[in-house]
């Protein structure tokens, strides 16, 4: 099987896991970076052993087929339209834009020039979202009924040494750490249909508490905190919170409750994980990996399954459809709470196929 050819651009702090989990994939190989700063290209050329160069040399490249976005999110729509205008398929980081309109001028771009769209997050390709997947489909707990997904810190400005972007459009929980979380949830239990939330924004600046930035004020644009519905075509209601404005709390992060049992999913910015059961009346009891073989950091699995997928002439897994779904879903939180409302959603996507079982590590069919 030929390797397919990739190109990074984007060189900050996410691009490193990208990189070292592109070594274990023998569907794709790096083959150059970009910034539009020069010195974080050259140095991640340098740890990866590719050449660093401008933006549009990337672009310009034969042996590159799939480019990897990993700019920060307000650049996420121009960058990948670039892309896709050079005739490359372009795999996104989330969001798969700050907003629908921009994200569907992607999508509708793509589908023009007969190239594909992919996003993070793929975490829910991971041995513990597989096997969760599976003990569902498979009736475990029964019919899905309910369950809550809950993420909550004091915010990334603790730990993130430029963290700004968090706070500008296109960031705040929902639409940072969102997307992990509704994009598991629709794997598990398929469309959403609507949504009702509420959004708050409790602070208009925030501290940075890390870094060369340590002890400078960032202004906050965005809800830091957001809660509320989602219902699922399905019938299954799911309770939800995003916030960076919680000092602590003991939720787990996924919660599914059926008709028989219910089902603790790990962390969906994971991989891995522990997966647990409990039938209607029994104890907890942890469940083994059955299905899905990535449980270590796989971060840019997304991207080699992609390529796998063009290899074979079959759907992608993390595709933009899924983004954009789990986007529009991320945007009516907003809505929603603006205006008072129930939002009904306009997209819908099927869930992706399930990750083969027992493949060895590194390998996709």
């Amino acid at each position: 099987m030929r390797k397919i050819g990739v190109g990074v651009i984007g060189c900050g702090v996410i691009s490193k896991a990208y990189m070292t989990a592109m070594q274990r994939f023998s569907t794709i190989e790096l083959k150059a970076v970009a910034d539009m700063r020069s010195a974080p290209a050259e140095a991640r050329g340098a740890e990866f052993g590719v050449p660093a160069m401008r933006v549009d040399q990337m672009l310009k490249r034969d042996d590159i087929e799939i480019v990897v976005n990993l700019t920060v999110p307000l650049a996420h729509t121009d960058v990948s339209l670039a892309v896709l205008n050079a005739g490359k398929h372009v795999h996104s980081e989330k969001p798969l834009g700050v907003n629908m309109v921009e994200a569907r001028k992607v999508m509708d771009l793509a589908a023009q020039k007969n190239l594909r769209v992919g996003c993070a997050p793929d975490t829910f390709l991971g041995g513990g979202h597989q096997t969760a997947r599976k003990l569902i489909d498979d009736g475990a707990i029964g019919t899905p009924v309910a369950g809550t997904a809950i993420f909550g810190c004091p915010g990334h400005e603790r730990w993130h040494p430029a963290p700004g972007f968090y706070y500008l459009r296109g960031g705040g929980p929902m639409l940072d750490m969102g997307p992990y979380y509704i994009t598991d949830l629709i794997q598990l239990l398929g469309p959403i249909a609507s949504v009702m939330g509420a959004a708050t924004r409790p602070r208009s600046e925030r501290i940075v508490g890390n870094g060369p930035l340590n002890g400078s004020a960032i202004p906050v644009e965005v809800s830091t905190h957001v809660a509320g519905m989602l219902e699922f075509v399905s019938g299954a209601v799911i309770s939800i919170l995003m916030s960076f404005d919680v000092p602590k709390h003991k939720h787990t992060p996924i919660e599914i409750y059926g008709t028989a049992g219910s089902l603790l999913v790990p962390d969906p910015n994971r991989f891995g994980g522990e997966v647990l059961l409990a039938k209607t009346g029994g104890d907890w009891e942890v469940q083994p990996h059955t299905h899905g073989n990535t449980d270590g950091e796989f971060r840019s699995i997304g991207v080699a399954d992609m390529a796998a997928a063009i290899l074979a002439g079959r759907p992608h897994r993390a595709s933009g459809a899924l983004a954009l779904h789990a986007l529009e879903a991320m945007e009516a939180f907003q809505t929603s709470s603006d205006e008072g409302r129930r939002v009904k959603l306009e997209t819908t996507v099927e869930r992706p196929a399930m990750m083969p079982a027992g493949l060895p590590t590194g390998q996709l069919d």
